[in-house]
């Protein structure tokens, strides 16, 4: 029983009935979002990207006055993704990259994303220009670019390292067995770092610009990276993981992951083991954004994270050795870590309450779904937090710490309503300056809600988060669950950090505008309330046990008195697809609409597709896994699946197999099951245009809009 959504969506949009006060969606969607903020090393230049209805541009600036200036602006909605945005330690030269899909999880043999159907095929190209002026100049294709100090720039192509200068046919290839990733030019320019991937092991190479040689650093039988130099560029600095070389291993995820960090001196050539993590679950290596986030600080400190606590944190460690030094205590996740310029402080954000300068030991629970930023000293504590204007200090969030010279720090800074703005400040805590706000002034931020924070218990007694969206009025409302993907996500009160998600906010937004009531749900496998949060008992395709966060958000909903219980729908995309099959699934006397972007729809064939051709399990453990998995499943429950679903999903997806939509619509045609299909032809996960934006998100409102609204 399948419905074909049409492409003539400005007659869709028309067709929802809007107040005079209420943006269109175009309008709603008109949100400039702020990614890839850097600085220069010995400068006070910045550097970032910018994204506002699929016009991406470049933008820079500098002290004292932080005027910012266009590099390069797209000339249309392209689908061409500019990111590795870099500068040279003097701030006098940026490079960057155009094109691909940073995002995915496997490659698709060299063949980049062309999401706007150009009969070119695209390239994964780099781009350099000067950051005081002059033209943006296309240098050939490679990808992750690293500019030292005197010009030279190092960047992968194919997975190969290249390494030259900033200009056309200027480099040359340095021959690796491996595919070569994470490159780190020595302080001094004269080596470069890099980790070459040998599938089930990884090395630390150092290539010497003088000799044209690369020197393994410790070489052995483990996982290497997130290497990172010593001030005075005498020694290496990584993580070092194992893995089993293809030995038939466990599937269950309660099973210790030891790491340690290794210490090499370049003199020799010979490293050394300075710290070994205990082998203990909250020992493992840190499974969340950013992984442990290895820096080299002043005084010979080494600085890391770990969740030996439970939470994600910073600890100092002697670069000799010794025992780790907890630098900020506290329940709370820290998260994007940044050393100053200087290294005797560490920036970084967390979910915790920044009001609170001079204890910021202590979480405040108004803050667990925000962030802002902190500093620590490497050699002391407590952390303080950065000020920030009023208007956004108390309600507001900001992101993506990046230290600058003479003491101050940029950051992104958003609010509930009013989304991204660049902003600097001083690190002790005054002189703050707006940069450009990328329309962000001028955006309709009045007509967006507060969203407010609320709590609700599962089935099993655990405490889940959510935003509430909601006008109010005493009129009973249809009611729409939003599920993230993921799923290590967090859902804020206010713009999110991620793309992806800030469209999902401004859906959020346009549903709470229409007259919904919006609850999106923090559910247990998601990050910012600890470990064992994120790493729940049967997860996922080992029994979706945090399908009843889902099932309590749904109850949470049913007993506000300004919500119609039966009118309550759901969306979400990619995990949060998988959920809302799920919801649908399971318990369409619960939840009468849903929308399902990207989903997984059978864990089994996941399983079957991704993991097993990588690794090798024990037959009957194999065997058990999949059945479970496949229960776990909305394949495995078609057959009490009632309630109509609008599936979306771009044909070139990566990250989640486009044939997952392909067999759902099959079973539910076998079942008679309502559906109508939305296929974007050549979009990848996160849709690369923001005119496919447009249309996923107004027929997602259409869709609930038909379904739930009389």
């Amino acid at each position: 029983m399948r419905g074909l959504i049409g492409l003539a969506f400005g007659a869709v949009l028309l067709a929802v009935p809007l107040a005079a006060a209420i943006p269109d969606l175009p309008t709603m969607l008109s949100y400039p979002f702020i990614d890839g903020l850097t600085a220069a090393r010995d400068s006070d230049r910045i550097a970032w990207t910018g994204n506002t209805k699929g016009i991406r541009t470049v933008w820079t600036a500098s002290g004292p006055g932080f005027a910012p200036r266009a590099v390069r602006v797209a000339t249309d909605d392209d689908g061409q993704e500019l990111t590795g945005l870099t500068l040279a330690p003097d701030g006098k030269r940026l490079v960057w990259v155009r094109g691909g899909d940073h995002d995915a999880n496997w490659e698709e043999n060299g063949r980049q994303p062309n999401a706007a159907g150009a009969t070119d095929q695209p390239k994964l190209t780099l781009w350099t220009a000067l950051a005081a002026g002059g033209p943006a100049v296309a240098i050939g294709e490679g990808d992750a670019p690293a500019l030292a100090n005197d010009g030279r720039l190092a960047f992968v192509k194919n997975g190969e390292l290249w390494v030259g200068t900033a200009a056309k046919d200027g480099s040359h290839r340095v021959y690796d067995e491996g595919k070569v990733r994470d490159l780190v030019w020595s302080p001094d320019g004269s080596r470069l770092a890099s980790v070459s991937g040998r599938g089930d092991h990884s090395f630390v190479g150092v290539y010497s610009v003088a000799v044209k040689t690369v020197t393994w650093i410790a070489p052995s039988t483990g996982i290497d990276g997130d290497l990172v130099w010593s001030p005075d560029g005498t020694r290496v600095a990584f993580t070092r993981q194992w893995n089993n070389g293809g030995a038939a291993e466990p599937l269950r995820i309660d099973v210790p992951r030891p790491w340690a960090i290794v210490v090499a001196d370049m003199a020799s050539g010979g490293g050394r083991v300075v710290w070994s993590s205990p082998k203990t679950l909250v020992g493992s290596y840190p499974d969340v954004p950013g992984g442990a986030s290895l820096g080299w600080a002043a005084g010979n400190t080494l600085v890391f994270r770990a969740e030996f606590d439970g939470w994600p944190h910073l600890y100092a460690l002697p670069a000799t050795g010794g025992e780790p030094r907890l630098l900020t205590p506290g329940k709370f996740m820290v998260e994007d870590v940044r050393l100053g310029h200087d290294g005797t402080s560490v920036f970084y954000t967390a979910n915790a309450n920044a009001n609170a300068n001079a204890s910021a030991n202590a979480s405040d629970v108004a803050d667990d779904d925000r962030r802002h930023v902190f500093s620590v000293p490497v050699d002391r504590g407590p952390a303080f937090g950065i000020e920030t204007p009023s208007e956004t200090r108390y309600g507001g969030l900001q992101f993506r710490p990046t230290p600058l010279t003479d003491g101050f720090v940029a950051f992104v800074s958003v609010t509930a309503t009013q989304p991204a703005a660049v902003a600097v400040s001083s690190a002790v805590g005054s002189g703050f300056t707006k940069l450009i706000d990328h329309g962000a002034d001028a955006y309709p931020a009045a007509a967006l809600v507060v969203p407010q924070r609320v709590t609700f218990a599962a089935a099993d007694g655990t405490l889940v988060h959510g935003q509430l969206f909601t006008t109010g009025g005493a009129a009973k409302k249809p009611a729409v669950i939003f599920v993230h993907g993921g799923p290590p996500r967090q859902m804020l009160l206010g713009w999110s950090y991620m793309e992806y998600y800030s469209n999902a906010y401004a859906v959020n937004q346009a549903l709470a505008a229409r007259g919904f009531v919006v609850l999106s749900v923090n559910y247990r496998l998601g990050i910012g309330y600890g470990r064992a949060f994120q790493h729940p008992d049967k997860g996922g395709p080992a029994g979706a046990s945090e399908y009843q966060d889902v099932v309590a958000g749904a109850k949470y909903l049913e007993s506000l008195p300004g919500v119609d219980p039966a009118r309550l729908g759901i969306w979400g995309g990619s995990y949060g697809g998988y959920l809302t099959g799920l919801a649908l699934a399971r318990n369409s006397d619960i939840f009468k609409a849903g929308v399902d972007l990207h989903g997984v729809h059978d864990w089994s064939r996941l399983l079957a597709e991704e993991i097993a051709p990588a690794k090798r399990y024990e037959q009957g453990e194999w065997t058990d896994a999949l059945h479970t998995a496949f229960t776990s499943s909305p394949a495995a429950d078609v057959a009490t699946w009632r309630s109509p679903v609008l599936l979306i999903q771009g044909d070139d997806d990566r990250n989640v197999r486009f044939n997952q939509t392909i067999d759902l619509a099959r079973r539910l045609d076998a079942a008679g099951v309502a559906y109508e299909e939305l296929v974007l032809p050549n979009e990848i996960h996160g849709f690369l245009r923001h005119t496919s934006w447009l249309k996923a998100d107004a027929a997602t409102i259409d869709f609930l809009t038909r379904k739930l609204m009389p």
